[in-house]
């Protein structure tokens, strides 16, 4: 099917998310294990011990688990703080976290300690931006916390919009005033359901029926994601692997003997990418190891990696080559390998 599809239903018994953009899996969401905090979650944490030379400190978060905030400077043990999850942390390690804590809906998000009211910059109709500034600054009136109006906002109606950062002003103002107690999570992170409404753009198709992944294909996709291998157009193929320390993805021209046949695999191959680890759930480190070609068409795939990641809202650094002609990159662990997802189902 051509257009985009964004299909809400269960998968394996948990809450999973579908989006496909012309009968291709382009995201993908699935609900994390029971005792996995979901990033985005907000908690009451204690100071437990610092990590001298690393400048961090080591949190007690509920439920005996640890975290980490990398910027530990001027922190006592025993001290209370209002934190919020980053990332997922690996087997074994402690889970990110952050003080500079966000509360972030579909149009709007809340900036307490940050204060003035921006609109994306992506907003560029300039009517648009003065009627959601208008609405804004009325709803913020006398307000201490600072406030980002979302680029979905442009398509949404004023009045959801206010009423919506209504809602978060609220909850970021009952959430801050919950200071004392031991450890507790004080705001659960968003399921797949609730992150594709708040993070993806409105669809062609909205299937959110019980059988929705029957209709649309989503468990044969997600069958192909749960493997390596990525069929890319044309007739070339990437195979993207994780191991314990980093991701290797090989890209292969496939039957394609012409003279530009590394080149059109590569440059097809980095628009893939974002996409392939996207579902996945894959970061870290990311090895890339690119057809063969011309020293001289490294340029042209690079920016195309660079616009291809960049349309994207996981942060993903461009390293750069390495002397063997391989692409290094640095992506945030943002998400749940998919392996781990459903590791015991």
């Amino acid at each position: 099917m051509n257009g985009s599809v964004i299909a809400l239903d269960h998968y394996q018994g948990r809450m999973a998310a579908a989006q496909i953009v012309d009968g291709k899996l382009t995201d993908l969401l699935i609900e994390a294990p029971d005792n996995v905090i979901q990033p985005g979650a907000i908690l009451r944490a204690i100071c437990d011990r610092p990590l001298k030379g690393q400048g961090g400190m080591m949190l007690r978060l509920p439920n005996g688990k640890s975290g980490f905030l990398r910027q530990g400077k001027g922190l006592k043990p025993g001290e209370r703080l209002l934190v919020q999850v980053t990332g997922f942390g690996e087997d074994g390690k402690a889970v990110p976290v952050t003080q500079k804590v966000l509360f972030k809906s579909r149009y709007a998000i809340v900036t307490p300690g940050a204060p003035g009211i921006n609109v994306s910059r992506s907003i560029r109709d300039e009517e648009i931006r003065v009627q959601l500034l208008e609405t804004a600054h009325a709803v913020m009136d006398g307000a201490e916390e600072g406030l980002i109006i979302r680029s979905i906002a442009a398509q949404a109606d004023l009045e959801d919009v206010a009423t919506d950062i209504t809602a978060m002003l609220a909850l970021s103002r009952a959430v801050l005033a919950d200071t004392d107690g031991d450890a507790e999570l004080l705001v659960d992170g968003p399921d797949p359901h609730a992150l594709a409404w708040r993070d993806w753009s409105e669809p062609d198709v909205l299937d959110a029926d019980m059988g929705a992944f029957d209709r649309h294909g989503v468990h044969e996709l997600i069958a192909s994601a749960r493997g390596s291998y990525e069929r890319l157009t044309g007739g070339a193929s990437m195979f993207v692997e994780p191991t314990r320390a980093l991701v290797a993805v090989d890209v292969n021209t496939g039957g394609d003997t012409s003279p530009a046949a590394g080149l059109k695999a590569n440059i097809t191959a980095a628009r893939a990418l974002p996409a392939a680890l996207r579902c996945r759930g894959l970061g870290g480190q990311i090895i890339v190891d690119f057809a063969p070609c011309p020293k001289k068409d490294r340029r042209q795939i690079e920016q195309v990696l660079r616009a291809a990641f960049k349309a994207e809202g996981i942060e993903t650094a461009m390293v750069g080559w390495t002397q063997l002609g391989l692409f290094e990159l640095q992506r945030k662990r943002e998400r749940l390998p998919l392996s781990r997802c459903l590791e015991d189902r």
